[in-house]
């Protein structure tokens, strides 16, 4: 064998020692709690997702449920190794990888005699949303909106026409939906696609797992591996 060619077949097998023991053996990821996406227990879609990326890769997915705002704080200041349902580029001072791991399907809820909105006419209504999702710099004309604590107060604030329009992703708009005592009155219509990301911690320990995720990401996608994940949990594939 040519001795440079075992010489560069050395140096690879010792780089690959070297990443793979840079590597954590977990990832703590904080999270609201939405249901049937990221329970408390461990369940839901995204931890499924998350866990068949970085599990068989040898890093064990730990859980913390916390309120978003706070989720994203923790991984800010790498108390956790990242926070879960990032949209690109929301806050500073962590990191986000090429991949997302699924997208937000995002819906107007309102009253069903209301005309259904559109993505490009949203400026001309009063719009509400959970405080710290920030919509505003990722839906389109948007003028006039109100950031609320709870989301058990949504439906009197419509009826009331305190505001035309709840926004939300799918799974929590009907959430919402279901708490009415007569669904028919309101109407959901969908608004747009936003990616979801982790949002790692910008440190050693971020950087080494944000490169697994983006690795295994890119393999699962491509054998289409994810898919019976979203087909269990009745939620549209987004790849």
């Amino acid at each position: 064998m040519d001795v440079r060619r075992w010489l560069l077949i050395v140096l690879c097998a010792c780089t690959a020692v070297v990443q793979a023991q840079d590597v954590p053996g977990k990832i703590m990821l904080a999270s609201e709690e939405w249901n049937d996406y990221t329970n408390k227990d461990g369940s839901g879609l995204a931890w499924d997702v998350l866990r068949h990326v970085f599990e068989p890769a040898g890093i064990k997915l730990q859980t913390r449920s916390v309120p978003y705002t706070r989720s994203v704080g923790l991984a800010q200041r790498g108390e956790v190794d990242g926070w879960v349902g990032a949209y690109r580029d929301e806050a500073k001072g962590v990191l986000y990888p090429h991949w997302n791991f699924d997208s937000d399907h995002i819906y107007a809820l309102g009253l069903a005699n209301t005309p259904a909105p559109t993505l490009a006419k949203l400026g001309n209504y009063r719009l509400a949303w959970v405080r710290g999702y920030k919509y505003e710099e990722y839906l389109p004309n948007v003028r006039r909106f109100n950031q609320i604590e709870r989301r058990d107060g949504i439906l009197p604030m419509l009826e009331h026409a305190r505001a035309d329009f709840y926004i939300d992703a799918l799974t929590e708009a009907k959430y919402v939906l279901n708490q009415a005592d007569d669904p028919s009155t309101f109407t959901l219509t969908h608004i747009a696609e936003l990616p979801l990301y982790l949002g790692f911690a910008d440190n050693e320990r971020g950087r080494a797992l944000m490169a697994v995720f983006d690795q295994r990401m890119a393999v699962l996608v491509k054998s289409g591996e994810l898919k019976p994940l979203f087909e269990h949990w009745k939620q549209p594939y987004p790849f």
